[in-house]
């Protein structure tokens, strides 16, 4: 009956209510594909004819066999539909949460608030996007294996554009290969390097909002203390005196061991931070 459930629910014939009320995420539905497979291997194996046995028992046996490979290109089908169907939501609240915390600078920024007070940005679609169980027997990724074919390229040709000083090219090329990529391992330090870019070309306001929008993504990453200490400095720029301020002393507290920790205190000296 679930798997009756599952057909439905990849070719479009259970409604969009129907889904709601299912409690089971991507993973559940991919976890119990697996299962399926293994137990289709086994029927498979266990159908097999060793040649021992006449030909009317042959040809049923046959006949079996056939109807358990249909039911298997169908299985493995299904399974692709579901990890194309994970790979889109996934991308889909990955953007969204990068939008939001935008949204949420530009709002504070309108109001006059305190930069120091956004924190983490909540992930699109609730806290149960991080709960969800991993897929049976998945594999760990690491950061080479998960990049696009041309990722690298298109992520090398907007830093050798930076590194030229031709700065508006490559924030154009680094914000284009965010849209082009959503998700990337290295979409934290691609809006890092379009803020880098920014700042270059003089625009510190949407320099600083690319900072945030890098911190957002990814802030207990690699960049966070890069990008928190340059949109702390940025905002000093700015003239928010104190916001930068607070800022700036953030990296202290997230990240003291952090090169970026001294390059912060020297900033805060000379924005007279007390």
């Amino acid at each position: 009956m679930r798997f009756a459930f599952i057909f439905a629910l990849v070719l479009g014939a259970v409604p969009m209510g129907a889904v709601a009320q299912d409690a089971q995420t991507l993973a559940d539905i991919r976890q119990e594909l697996v299962v399926l497979n293994t137990e289709m291997t086994k029927l498979r194996r266990e159908l097999s004819t060793t040649g021992t046995a006449g030909a009317g028992s042959t040809l049923a046996a046959g006949s079996v066999l056939d109807r358990v490979a249909a039911m298997e290109s169908e299985l493995q089908r299904v399974t692709a539909k579901a990890e194309e169907l994970e790979f889109r939501i996934n991308r889909i609240v990955d953007d969204g949460t990068r939008r939001i915390a935008d949204l949420e600078f530009r709002l504070l920024e309108l109001e006059g608030g305190d930069i120091s007070t956004l924190g983490e940005t909540t992930t699109l679609g609730g806290d149960d996007q991080a709960r969800a169980p991993a897929p049976a027997e998945a594999p760990v990724a690491t950061t080479d294996t998960q990049l696009a074919i041309g990722e690298r390229d298109d992520f090398e040709r907007a830093q050798e554009a930076l590194a030229s000083g031709d700065f508006r090219t490559a924030a154009e090329q680094f914000a284009s290969f965010n849209q082009t990529y959503p998700g990337s391992p290295l979409a934290a330090e691609a809006d890092l390097r379009r803020g880098d870019a920014l700042a270059g070309a003089g625009d510190t306001r949407e320099a600083a909002r690319a900072y945030l929008a890098s911190f957002g993504a990814a802030p207990t990453g690699a960049v966070a203390p890069e990008t928190l200490f340059k949109l702390g400095s940025s905002l000093g720029t700015l003239g928010q005196t104190s916001e930068a301020c607070v800022t700036l002393a953030e990296v202290l507290v997230r990240f003291p061991d952090s090169p970026f920790a001294a390059t912060a205190v020297a900033r805060r000296a000379e924005l007279g931070c007390s």
